[in-house]
């Protein structure tokens, strides 16, 4: 069965479970399925190697789960109105994807979480955006109408959904945020069923 590869990077939980939220969305749509992945995090000293699976939560990405996709949410919090380190270096690993054209013309959408309203959200959501361009991926985000997207004063911005986690990083997904972050999902889900003349 064709499915949407959810990748994701996550400190403290908050860009995990708006993955869960997208997951659950894709879910929803017939014919399709999600694969939740995340990848490790990576060392400020030196290259160091993690166990191969992960001590909680799904496995870590490996570029067969990207290669072998039907479509693509990417997610990760925001550093500085960028993508976290461990999200961009494994990007930077998927070149021999990107000689094969593997990811041309596959549906692919984005997701964050900042502590700060006003942290980066917009800036990381372009930030993760400019690698699967160069991939030739197809970019999905937010249509307005997810009313939502008018009425919110956490997170959600028509670049893909985002959350507010507060300074302590531990405010829950708003119902909006959740509603945004499913809508990415079955958004995606339906575009991948429909590029490949299934849906």
């Amino acid at each position: 069965m064709p499915y949407i590869l959810i990748l994701y990077y996550s400190r403290y939980g908050a860009t995990a479970e708006m993955a869960r939220q997208i997951a659950r969305g894709t879910e929803e749509i017939p014919g399709i399925e999600a694969r939740l992945r995340t990848v490790p995090a990576v060392s400020t000293l030196c290259e160091s190697t993690q166990d191969k699976i992960p001590d909680a939560g799904p496995p870590y990405a490996e570029l067969e789960d990207l290669r072998d996709c039907a479509g693509l949410a990417l997610g990760s919090p925001t550093r500085y109105g960028n993508m976290a380190a461990p999200m961009k270096y494994f990007l930077d690993g998927t070149s021999s994807l990107w000689m094969a054209g593997t990811l041309i013309g596959k549906p692919a959408g984005v997701f964050t979480s900042t502590a700060s309203l006003h942290g980066g959200q917009e800036t990381t959501l372009l930030s993760m955006m400019l690698p699967l361009l160069h991939h030739g991926m197809l970019l999905v985000g937010l249509p307005y109408s997810e009313t939502e997207l008018l009425r919110t004063s956490s997170g959600g911005t028509p670049y893909g959904p985002s959350h507010l986690a507060g300074s302590e990083s531990n405010l829950p997904l708003t119902d909006a945020e959740r509603h945004l972050c499913q809508a990415l999902g079955k958004r995606l889900a339906r575009t991948a069923l429909a590029l490949d003349g299934v849906g």
